[in-house]
């Protein structure tokens, strides 16, 4: 749709200098049902155009609400006035980015922006089959989010092209009593990469998950809390890729290496076992497409996948065009940005621990002692590596067999530490595209990985 509207802007750029066009559209539905009652509904949009230019080391930038040939001329030269102002008082004195072979990414468009009344009415069939088949709940909750991010991009010297990411996701939530009357709850995304017409057809399609909540959290209310200390555990795939994200992947992005982060100086050396291998993957993971694929980024670079730690050893960074050039990487597109109006930052896509050799089933045979995590609610780490996530669903294993459920409970560490006690990597991955990282703005990205066998400190009770 954007294309059309600002085909000829490319005749506006001046030449040999570094320019950027981007036309974006945000659209976001959502609706949320608490124990029968509609508590959201609401509908947004957000559409218009900005510029960035280069000169000598520093960016100008400039963005309008407005889509249109018009609109694009007029942030170009705001841009423009801005990068030469911000040169002349800055002053680098650097010279021009280095050019990248220019080449057309068009990512597909299909799907229908459905009515609000149909979000409405899958989510009330859907509480009413909680309401009538899962009792002894003391809440429930139903949400149901559609969310995309539609985006054409010229680029001087780069990719000119068009990113379209929709995502949709049906949310489920229930609380209940243990018995001694301490609450404990249950949640899990049901959804992925797609429009909502295209990702779900009817709500029965989605009772046998409802069903499959409401067992766990009923072996949830019987659960125990684990023993507080080092432990050897297993970290499914969602708390691997907690850790790939938060722990690890954000120390890796060069801006923050810039900054300071653990990563600054660990770069060619050994940070995990020789079982891992970290990968952020640009739009496929091993011949199938990765839960967030993007294809082009906000900088016009083709997006490829970056290799963060190969082997146990840091191979490198996440970058943008010109952190690239600083460290002498390539540049692989991890420049995204949420809004029309924001500029390119360094992002994560598709974070995860690879997949290695053993089945999940050997892993838990191998374990006297120890505990399984399968679900978080939560986590936070700083540029340190040290990382505190919250696990919300687990098991004991005795004598490599799956014991009780778990209370809620916390795993922290120090994420280059806790890797080098990986010694076994599932052949099998995890993946969810369900939130946002926070980093500044917004932005959608997928999570994952290979459950790994390690020892971290769990906070118990």
């Amino acid at each position: 749709m954007f294309s059309n509207k600002i085909a000829d802007i490319r005749k506006d750029f001046a030449d040999g200098v570094h320019t950027e066009v981007r036309c974006q559209q945000n659209k976001s539905r959502s609706v949320a049902i608490v124990s029968g009652n509609l508590t959201g509904n609401a509908r947004s949009e957000t559409e218009g155009v900005s510029a960035r230019v280069y000169k000598n080391g520093v960016y100008g930038f400039s963005s309008m609400a407005e889509v249109s040939v018009e609109a694009a001329r007029s942030v170009l030269r705001a841009a423009t006035d801005n990068a030469c102002f911000m040169d002349s008082r800055i002053n680098k004195g650097k010279g021009p980015i280095i050019p990248i072979a220019p080449q057309e990414i068009f990512c597909p468009t299909s799907g229908i922006d459905v009515e609000q009344k149909m979000y409405i009415d899958f989510a009330r069939e859907i509480d009413s089959y909680v309401e009538k088949h899962c009792k002894n709940l003391t809440g429930r909750g139903i949400s149901v989010r559609a969310d995309s991010m539609d985006k054409y991009i010229e680029v001087s010297d780069g990719c000119s092209g068009h990113s379209y990411i929709p995502r949709s996701y049906i949310y489920l939530r229930m609380t209940a009593e243990t018995k001694d009357g301490l609450p404990v709850e249950r949640f899990i995304p049901i959804g992925g990469f797609g429009t909502f017409d295209t990702f779900f057809t009817t709500p029965d399609a989605l009772f046998a998950k409802v069903d499959d909540l409401y067992e766990k959290i009923m072996l949830k209310r019987e659960g125990i809390y684990p023993d507080a200390g080092v432990k050897t555990c297993i970290l499914g795939g969602e708390l691997s890729g907690m850790l790939a994200h938060e722990a690890v992947g954000h120390t890796v992005e060069a801006d923050l290496v810039l900054g300071g982060s653990v990563a600054a100086h660990n770069l060619n050396k050994r940070v995990a076992s020789e079982l891992v291998t970290m990968i952020d993957y640009a739009h496929t993971c091993n011949g199938v497409e990765a839960p967030l694929p993007v294809y082009i980024d906000d900088e016009g670079v083709p997006c490829r996948d970056q290799v963060l730690i190969k082997d146990g050893i840091l191979t490198g960074y996440m970058n943008s065009r010109e952190s690239a050039e600083r460290f002498a990487m390539e540049p692989m597109g991890n420049a995204r940005a949420y809004s029309f109006s924001d500029e390119p930052l360094i992002r994560m896509r598709n974070t995860a621990i690879a997949p290695g050799t053993s089945t999940l089933e050997e892993m838990i045979a191998s374990v006297d002692d120890g505990y399984y995590f399968t679900d978080t609610n939560n986590g936070q780490a700083d540029t340190t590596g040290e990382f505190m996530f919250g696990v919300c669903m687990g098991y004991e294993i005795k004598n490599g067999k799956l014991g009780r459920p778990l209370l809620d409970t916390t795993i922290s560490g120090v994420a280059f530490e806790m890797l080098k006690t990986v010694d076994m990597v599932s052949d099998t991955m995890e993946w969810s595209s369900s939130g946002y990282c926070g980093k500044k703005q917004p932005m959608p990205v997928g999570i994952g990985g290979a459950a790994v066998r390690c020892k971290v400190t769990i906070g118990g009770r």
